[in-house]
Order: structure tokens, then sequence, then C-alpha cells
């Protein structure tokens, strides 16, 4: 039986299960485009997990309007950032790696990367 906790924090399940699939995709491909979307798979589903652990419900976000001061009203900015700082991280990877993706396949003409890995191999590299 599941429980009454897991329909409480379907959220922070659906995030790990993301965060799983994301990680065996990274593991078990062999295709470097395929790694990075199971790389970005995992990112989002931190991003989830932050979210939902930074909700309150019932709360709002911390701007003082109508005279409310009372720190109980406001849910905590923190995971916010967080996620929005990693968001911004994620899309600079992001695009790293899929230039040094398009430089690799300039060079071995294949995305696989056990090819790849034999042709550095045979190179002396």
């Amino acid at each position: 039986m599941l429980g009454p906790n897991l329909f409480a924090n379907y959220g922070e399940a659906v995030a790990i299960i993301l965060f799983g699939i994301g990680f065996s995709n990274l593991l078990l491909q062999k295709n470097l485009i395929k790694k990075i979307i199971g790389l970005n798979i995992m990112d989002t589903a931190v991003y989830l997990y932050l979210a939902e652990k930074g909700y309150i419900d019932g709360r709002v976000a911390p701007i003082v309007t109508n005279g409310v001061q009372e720190v109980g009203a406001y849910i905590n900015p923190v995971p916010s950032g967080l996620v929005l700082t990693g968001i911004v991280v994620s899309v600079s990877v992001t695009a790293l790696m899929l230039s040094l993706t398009i430089r690799l396949y300039r060079r071995y003409h294949t995305l696989d990367l056990d090819e790849i890995s034999t042709r550095l191999k045979k190179e002396g590299l």
C-alpha cells in the first residue's frame, strides 16, 4: 500500500522519478545528444523538487503589500532564487555541451561515444 504520504507529496515523488529517468538515460545511452537530454531531465527534476519544497500552501511571495509584515504570511524566497539561478546555469552548460558535441561530430562524423573513444585510442590521444 502506498499510503497517504505519497499522495500528499506527489510533486517530490514525480521529481524523484524524473531524476531516475534522466540518470538512467545518462548512463545507458551512447548517443551524446541523448546524454545531454538526460542531464537536462535531471536538472529539471532538481528544480521541481526545490520548487515543491519552497512552496507553502496559503502563503504568498515575499513582497510587502497591504501593510502585512508578518513573516508567517510569506514563503521563503531562497528556493525560488536557487531555481532561477540553476536554470540560467543549466542553459549555459547545455549550450556549451551542444557546441562541444558539434565539434566532436565535425571531427569524427559520429555521435556514438564508444566509437569516438575508440578513434581517440587509435589516434594515441
